[in-house]
Order: C-alpha cells, then structure tokens, then sequence
C-alpha cells in the first residue's frame, strides 16, 4: 500500500494575466456568483391576490363557498354533454367534492378550538 504524500504536483501559472476584469469569463463567474438571485427580485403583482388580514377560518370558508360554486358549474356542465367528455365532467366534481372535504375537516379545527 502507498503512503499518501502532500507533494503537490508542479503547475504552472499564469502570471501574464493582468487583469481578472479584463476577461469575459471571469466576469460572468463574477456575475452568477455575487449578483442576488433572480427570486430575491421584486414580485411581479398578481392578477389576483388574498388580503394578509383575512384569517385562516375566513379564508377556508371563502375557499368552501368558491368550491361550492365550481362543483355547481361543472355538475350543470356534465349534464349537457355525453361519453368521455361527461366522464370527464363528472370527475372534476368528484374532484372539487374531495376538496370541499378537505376543507370542511380544516375548518373543524376551529368550531372545536
């Protein structure tokens, strides 16, 4: 077995270099290195947005009331079309149903609380 040694192996340097800035390269490490992350940038605003101030209760049941709404329209959807396309339908109610569900078990938290 060989005894690990810390030589070094010679390398050669280039000391012609004058300086880092003057290179493409050595700019563009420079950029992806110390500039900020694209997500620390400023958030582009939304179309549509929570208000911060409402609480979870509120916003849970703003939730159930806009599930309710979508599993109304894709039921009313379902029933005026057939084959695949109605399957398709009524899976998305079955969908919006587990859903307002989840929901509703959220919101048990805080009528026991």
């Amino acid at each position: 077995m060989n005894q690990p040694t810390n030589d070094l192996p010679d390398m050669h340097i280039d000391t012609t270099f004058a300086s880092p800035l003057d290179s493409a390269a050595a700019q563009r490490a420079l950029d992806y290195y110390l500039k900020p992350a694209v997500s620390e940038g400023v958030a582009e605003p939304r179309f549509f947005d929570v208000n911060r101030n409402i609480s979870g209760e509120e916003a849970l049941v703003h939730a159930l009331d806009l599930l309710r709404c979508a599993a109304a329209t894709a039921y009313e959807s379902a029933n005026h079309l057939q084959g695949a396309s109605r399957d398709l339908a009524f899976s998305t109610v079955h969908m919006i149903d587990m859903a307002k569900a989840m929901v509703d078990r959220s919101l048990e938290k805080y009528e026991n609380g």
